[in-house]
């Protein structure tokens, strides 16, 4: 996460993010580093992106150790997740990433959002920054990730009523989104437990893009996590509650499209617990 910040990287949907790079070692000038996953949803910035179902996800990233990285992502898509229709989510990743103070690192970096096989407009640049720190058994991070005016972020159906008559209310629309985060974690001594806890605020287009569907659909909401790890040699197995204050009200502006089997019924961002299972390499 991506979270990706899920896309975006981070604790937000329960790890359904992409691996980002780790500190090279500085015994060889690149480094090969990985993760495969098995989720029960992919929740990105609190909003389901395969319909409320199961998602497999893996992700590689080289680094090298001047702390320059790059990397791919890729997760299964299904209903308001699939923009366009495409079935995955193709991330690309590079950036540089460098010690700050004795116990931080910051990290600039872009992420390519793809979309194989959906329609056109689908994929949008995302250019982040983010600082992380640790103080013993203390872990935070904080950032913000922009992805400038582009057409698949733009508000091109007013409604979901609109998109599904299929009448653009401004076609050719380009707008920005803005994505703020931030993540804590506490490893519990003597135990493989990590309690984990994230937070995060998207401003955007509201309404939805040229696919029916919007990086932020209610133009500015919250996304929130509280979740626990529990680690055994590369497997890591988290359990999080993971909601949104997207309210059915908002929610009923852009049905069709934002509920599970896109039937009008129920929110894509109701609270949920999520599982996962997560192997790195």
């Amino acid at each position: 996460m991506h979270i990706r910040w899920g896309a975006v990287p981070a604790l937000v949907a329960a790890t359904a993010g992409p691996a980002f790079a780790q500190a090279a070692d500085p015994a060889q000038p690149f480094t090969v580093g990985g993760s495969a996953a098995i989720l029960s949803d992919y929740r990105l910035r609190g909003v389901s992106q395969t319909d409320e179902d199961m998602a497999v996800q893996a992700g590689v990233t080289l680094a090298h150790r001047s702390g320059a990285y790059a990397g791919a992502w890729a997760s299964n898509l299904s209903g308001w997740g699939t923009f366009g229709g495409a079935n995955m989510e193709l991330d690309l990743i590079g950036g540089y990433r460098r010690p700050l103070g004795a116990n931080g690192t910051i990290d600039v970096g872009l992420t390519w959002y793809m979309y194989p096989g959906g329609a056109d407009e689908s994929d949008y640049a995302e250019p982040y920054v983010k600082v992380s720190g640790t103080r013993g058994p203390f872990g935070l991070t904080a950032g913000v990730a922009y992805a400038p005016p582009q057409q698949a972020l733009g508000r091109w159906y007013e409604s979901g009523a609109s998109a599904a008559a299929g009448l653009y209310d401004d076609p050719g629309d380009k707008e920005d989104n803005l994505y703020l985060w931030g993540d804590g974690a506490l490893k519990l001594a003597g135990t493989p437990l990590s309690l984990k806890a994230h937070v995060g605020r998207s401003e955007g287009n509201r309404g939805l893009g040229p696919n029916a569907t919007s990086a932020a659909p209610t133009g500015t909401y919250w996304d929130w996590s509280l979740g626990v790890d529990a680690a055994w040699r590369n497997l890591t197995l988290n359990l999080s509650y993971v909601d949104t204050d997207i309210g059915r009200r908002e929610a009923a502006l852009l049905q069709p499209s934002f509920s599970r089997g896109q039937d009008g019924a129920g929110s894509i961002a109701d609270p949920a617990l999520v599982a996962s299972l997560t192997a790195s390499f």
